[in-house]
């Protein structure tokens, strides 16, 4: 998930099925990385990205890694320590990329829906740009 693999959109790393990228806003932040940076445990950092692997290799892939959400959007569902709950929120481009477009600690049973709302809007203007 680096940016030379964003900028080659027809070429995946070898053995990959599909290939994550992180959503690039307009002005050039990347909110899920930001996100995935400031997680203050290394080992939550490791589980989150050892599942978004886990789909880049192994798509397709259902529960309990992942699932639909709606809207041609799925999560990456990752189990971390204290019981918490963490989802990233992803769509495949029309270059059969997985765009991971919001990242967050689920707090309730039911995935919010200002993080779904955010993923929309995120997908959206990922989907205007290419």
């Amino acid at each position: 998930m680096d940016d030379r693999q964003q900028s080659r959109p027809g070429r995946r790393p070898e053995g990959k099925r599909v290939q994550a990228v992180f959503y690039r806003t307009e002005a050039g932040g990347e909110p899920v990385r930001e996100w995935f940076k400031s997680l203050p445990s290394r080992e939550d950092r490791k589980r989150i990205g050892e599942d978004i692997k886990t789909i880049e290799f192994g798509w397709p892939v259902g529960m309990p890694v992942c699932r639909s959400v709606g809207g041609g959007i799925y999560e990456v569902r990752s189990g971390l320590a204290q019981n918490r709950i963490a989802r990233v929120l992803f769509y495949f481009d029309k270059h059969g990329r997985m765009v991971l477009l919001h990242g967050f600690i689920k707090k309730t049973q039911k995935t919010p829906d200002e993080d779904l709302e955010m993923a929309r809007r995120n997908k959206k203007k990922h989907e205007r740009s290419q």
